[in-house]
């Protein structure tokens, strides 16, 4: 494997734009940032005290948080995608 730096820091741009989904009963979203920005998603049986001891340690460490692949430091993206190689000429064939 070869060592990559990150290529943009999303932390310090803006919050990554993501769809909100529904979740088990027993997830629920937190958000790190005001107006719904910086999503995490926490268990839902946790007391008041425990969520905002929780969310105040995510908050001062939100830059370690890998927001996107490409801010995962020491590992290439590249790695991590799925890639199916196939000759140029090979055209699919369904098997029985």
């Amino acid at each position: 494997l070869k060592v990559v730096e990150p290529k943009n820091q999303s932390f310090e741009d803006k919050p990554p734009e993501v769809e909100l989904k529904e979740f088990p009963p027993h997830l629920e979203y937190a958000f790190l940032g005001d107006n719904g920005k910086w999503p995490v998603i926490i268990a839902n049986d946790l007391s008041s005290n425990e969520k905002t001891a929780l969310i105040n340690v995510l908050k001062t460490r939100k830059k370690a948080i890998a927001w996107k692949l490409t801010d995962i430091k020491g590992i290439d993206p590249e790695f991590c995608s799925h890639k199916i190689l196939l000759e140029e000429d090979y055209s699919p064939k369904v098997q029985s």
